[in-house]
């Protein structure tokens, strides 16, 4: 157990260091940067540079560890990162336009699926026939499969962090749920688990700087790093992706929701709000903290479920939560719709 811990001490000792002479470094240069429309914070009360801290924290620990071997896949992996560090910090000190920011996650993606980042094969769920995907159009497949799963997990990440701590602990969850997956006698993925547990180490560390009242965001190259890191880590652990959307249940259906909510309006759906889930139920009066919580709660449950239920457990788990979200959101614009007509009034 001590090849896990150690890594988990490295990473979070060397995220909290690297986040402190962050915000030391920023104090002393009177460093300011840009806020999102989604976000609530005013511009220059809080730094967007988490993810720089983040992104370093995790690739440091990663290059500590002796009992990681470097695969290809792994360097993909870590030097994707830091291509995700340099576009997010662009966009966090100059907001590029989603078209290009949407072009730079497409290649992201064709990248780690060039390194080998890829869907080899999968199990008939009918039949447990295995069906190979090495070869003529199953390549096709499996990159057209890689690169749209790699940008939904980083665009559900990054419009999911509006506010303090919550994307973070999402993460948290997620990486902790694959950790013990990997552990487990039946996908049994040690390296995994290692890799896992380290992001697991650097965003705790990120966390006690995060949590309401924040001091620091991780910004757009630590939100998408977080979405990005989770759907790789989901295809490395045997590519449990049933267990990872599980877990990122409430990010894509906010997702989604949102998207549905623009084309209805006639907005683009690349057009940033306060529609989500979290924006809505501050604007019912919740705290942050009392929402973040919230989304803990059900992420915690929903993974607990992930690990104890096959293929068929986890698809009626997932839609159950979407139609419980679903009227939850039903609920909630109805509620926001009355409290305005009574402002009005």
């Amino acid at each position: 157990m001590i090849k896990y811990i150690v890594p988990f001490i490295v990473s979070f000792l060397l995220s909290i260091i690297f986040i402190a002479s962050t915000l030391h470094l920023a104090k002393k240069i009177n460093w300011q940067d840009r806020i999102s429309e989604r976000h609530i914070h005013k511009k220059g009360t809080v730094l967007r540079t988490g993810g720089l801290a983040l992104i370093l924290a995790f690739n440091l620990a990663i290059i500590l560890d002796k009992n990681l071997y470097i695969s290809p896949e792994l360097y993909g992996f870590m030097t994707a990162s830091i291509l995700l560090l340099i576009v997010g910090i662009w966009d966090d000190f100059r907001e590029i336009e989603w078209k290009i920011q949407l072009f730079f996650q497409v290649a992201i993606a064709v990248f780690s699926f060039i390194m080998g980042i890829r869907i080899y094969y999968f199990a008939n769920p009918l039949n447990n026939e295995i069906i190979s995907l090495n070869s003529g159009i199953g390549i096709l497949i499996s990159a057209f499969f890689i690169i749209t799963w790699i940008v939904l997990m980083i665009n559900s990440m990054n419009w999911l962090d509006g506010i303090d701590g919550l994307s973070g602990g999402i993460t948290l969850i997620g990486s902790l749920t694959i950790f013990i997956l990997s552990l487990k006698p039946e996908v049994n993925q040690p390296p995994v688990a290692i890799i896992s547990i380290i992001l697991a180490g650097s965003i705790l560390g990120f966390l006690i700087f995060n949590f309401n009242p924040s001091k620091i965001l991780a910004g757009t190259s630590g939100s998408m790093f977080m979405g990005f890191s989770l759907s790789i880590l989901a295809i490395f652990a045997g590519t449990k992706i049933a267990t990872a959307i599980l877990v990122m249940a409430l990010p894509i259906i906010d997702f989604l929701w949102v998207i549905g909510e623009r084309i209805r309006n006639n907005k683009s759906i690349f057009h940033p709000d306060r529609n989500h889930i979290h924006h809505k139920l501050l604007e019912l009066g919740w705290s942050q903290r009392k929402i973040t919580l919230l989304f803990y709660g059900i992420t915690i449950a929903i993974s607990i479920i992930a690990l104890n239920t096959r293929v068929v457990g986890k698809s009626l788990t997932l839609i159950a939560t979407a139609l419980i979200m679903a009227i939850f959101l039903l609920l909630i614009d109805r509620k926001i719709k009355k409290l305005s007509y009574s402002r009005v009034k």
